[in-house]
C-alpha cells in the first residue's frame, strides 16, 4: 500500500536452532518429498500442483462488477490467534451478510506463492481464503506482489527477501507472462473468487530516467494478466490500475494546472499514467484507484473534512473517462501518518467522523465499492483505527467503532442504492455532511463541539464529531 502505511510482509515460518539438527534434517526431507513428481498440492509447504482447486467452495454465482464496501486484510488478521477470538470475528462478519474482503497473493499475510518457478506454496493464502469463505465474505484477490525470481532476486523456498524495497519491486518485463500465469493458477485454485485486482499502486513501475510512472510497463503486465484470467473463465471480473491519485500543493511543478480545488492540485504524472492505461487496456470490468484526502506533503486543505471533497471530484473525473465503469477505491486515507507510519494522533470520534465524511464523498463521486485498509496489530488490546482488537488472546476480536461504521455503511449503501436529496438548514450546511436514501440518513458533525442540527425536517442534538443514523421510515 505504498506510502499510506506499510504494515506489509507475510508471516514466515522458519526452523530455528531451538529444534536443532533434527529439525533441519526433517525440513530437508519435507522439501525433497514436495519436489518429487506426482506429489499432490498441499495446504502447507510447496507443491508442483498449483492448479488444484483448494477446499470445497460453493458454486459461485454470476459475478457483478460491484461488490460494495468492505476491508483489506493486512499482515495480521483474524485468520490466526486464539480460537475464541477468531471465531468471534468470523461470526460477526458472517452476520454482516457478505461484507467484501480483499487479500493480496504475496505479503500482507500471505507467503511467497511461487518461491521456485512451477513450485507453489499457497498455505497462507489458503488460510486467508478459508477465513473469507467461513465468514461469508464476497472474496476479492489483489494480484500483488511477485516472487523474487520474477524480479531479479534469488529463487528458493527459504530465500524470499521480505524487505519493503524488495516487495515493492515489479516483475521484470521478461517475467510479465510468468506473473500472468501465476494469476491464472490462483484463479483456478479459488474458483469462487470472482473479482481480481491487478497489482498494487504501480509498485516498482517508476521510470527514474523520465521521472514519471512507467505506465507502458504496467499496462503490458495488466493486459497479459487480464487475458490470462479471462482464459480461465470469461466471467471473472478484472480491474485496475490501482493507481494512487496523489494531490499536491498547487505550486508544485508537477501539479495539474486544470485539475485542482481547495484540497490541492492533482499530480499531472498520475493523470498521464491513468490516461495511458485507460486508452491501452485490453479491457476492464471495473476501475480501481487509491488515494488520500491529504496532499503528498500531508496537508489537509483547507481542513480535514473539506479535504475529503477530493474523493468526489476524482471519482467523477475517473468515471467520465472510463465510460462510467464501476469505480472501486482499493484504499482510502483521511488521516496522515506519523513518522512511524501510524495513525493514532486523532481521537477515535474524530477519526470516525472524518472517515464517514470520506466515504460519503466517494459515493458522491460515483464509487460503488471501497476497501478499508485494516491495520490490525499482532497482539495487545489497543489499535487505533482497527476494525477489531488483536486476536492473540481469548478476549480479543472485540469490535471497534470503525467496524460499526464500515459494516453499517456496507449494509445501508450497497451497490445500486438510490440516493436522495434531503433538506439541511442553511446554518447547518457548514457543520454537517449528509448521505440519504428513502430509508436512512447518515449525518456527520464536522465540528469539535456539540451542535443542534436541522436535517430532513428534524431538529436534533449532536455531540462533537458525532456520526448519527436517522431512520426515515419512523419519522
Amino acid at each position: 500500500m505504498g506510502r499510506h502505511g506499510w504494515n506489509s510482509g507475510a508471516r514466515r515460518w522458519r526452523l530455528t536452532a531451538l529444534f536443532g539438527v533434527g529439525a533441519a534434517v526433517l525440513a530437508l526431507l519435507v522439501t525433497l518429498l514436495n519436489t518429487l513428481p506426482g506429489n499432490g498440492a498441499s495446504t502447507a509447504g510447496t507443491s508442483r500442483d498449483g492448479d488444484k482447486v483448494h477446499g470445497t467452495p460453493a458454486t459461485p454465482a454470476a459475478p457483478k462488477p460491484e461488490v460494495g464496501w468492505g476491508f483489506t486484510h493486512t499482515q495480521f488478521s483474524a485468520d490466526e490467534g486464539g480460537a475464541t477470538a477468531t471465531e468471534r470475528v468470523e461470526g460477526r462478519l458472517k452476520n454482516a451478510a457478505g461484507l467484501p474482503q480483499n487479500q493480496h497473493i504475496m505479503g500482507w499475510g500471505a507467503d511467497n506463492p511461487e518461491p521456485v518457478k512451477g513450485r507453489y506454496d499457497f498455505a497462507a493464502l489458503d488460510r486467508r481464503v478459508d477465513f473469507m469463505r467461513a465468514s461469508g465474505a464476497t472474496p476479492v484477490i489483489t494480484l500483488c506482489c511477485s516472487p523474487d525470481w520474477m524480479k531479479g532476486g534469488r529463487s528458493g523456498v527459504d530465500n524470499t527477501d521480505w524487505s519493503q524495497a524488495a516487495l515493492e519491486t515489479a516483475p521484470t518485463p521478461e517475467h510479465y507472462q510468468d506473473f500472468a500465469d501465476l494469476a491464472a493458477t490462483v484463479a483456478k485454485r479459488y474458483p469462487d473468487v470472482r473479482h481480481f485486482v491487478v497489482w498494487n499502486e504501480f509498485k516498482g513501475f517508476w521510470n527514474d530516467a523520465r521521472a514519471r510512472w512507467d505506465y507502458e510497463g504496467y499496462t503490458k503486465l495488466y493486459n497479459l494478466v487480464y487475458k490470462a484470467l479471462k482464459k480461465v473463465d470469461e466471467e471473472i471480473m478484472v480491474g485496475g490500475p490501482y493507481l494512487v491519485m496523489d494531490s499536491l500543493d498547487p505550486r508544485s511543478e508537477d501539479a495539474s494546472t486544470t485539475f485542482k480545488g481547495p484540497w490541492g492540485a492533482m499530480d499531472q504524472r498520475v493523470l498521464d499514467a491513468f490516461s495511458y492505461w485507460n486508452r491501452n487496456k485490453a479491457g476492464a470490468d471495473f476501475v480501481v484507484v487509491d488515494g488520500s484526502s491529504y496532499t503528498n506533503d500531508d496537508e489537509l486543505l483547507p481542513d480535514e473534512f473539506a479535504a475529503t471533497d477530493k474523493f468526489t471530484v476524482v471519482g467523477k473525473w475517473v468515471r467520465a473517462r472510463t465510460g462510467n465503469l464501476p469505480l472501486w477505491w482499493s484504499e482510502y486515507y483521511v488521516e496522515p501518518a506519523d513518522a512511524n507510519d501510524e495513525r493514532k494522533g486523532w481521537s477515535e470520534t474524530r477519526r470516525i467522523a472524518v472517515q464517514a465524511s470520506g466515504m460519503i464523498a466517494m459515493v458522491k463521486g460515483g464509487a460503488s465499492s471501497g476497501f478499508y485498509w485494516n491495520p490490525e496489530r499482532e497482539k495487545g488490546t489497543e489499535c487505533a483505527g482497527c476494525l477489531w482488537t488483536p486476536t492473540d488472546r481469548g478476549s480479543g476480536g472485540a469490535k471497534q467503532p470503525m467496524y460499526d461504521l464500515v459494516s453499517r455503511f456496507s449494509d445501508r449503501f450497497p451497490p445500486g442504492t438510490a440516493y436522495r436529496t434531503v433538506s439541511v438548514a442553511a446554518d447547518d450546511v457548514p457543520n454537517v455532511r449528509v448521505l440519504a436514501t428513502d430509508e436512512v440518513v447518515l449525518v456527520v458533525n464536522t465540528q469539535d463541539r456539540p451542535i443542534s442540527a436541522l436535517v430532513d425536517g428534524r431538529r436534533f442534538q449532536m455531540q462533537a464529531y458525532e456520526v448519527k443514523w436517522l431512520d426515515r421510515r419512523t419519522g
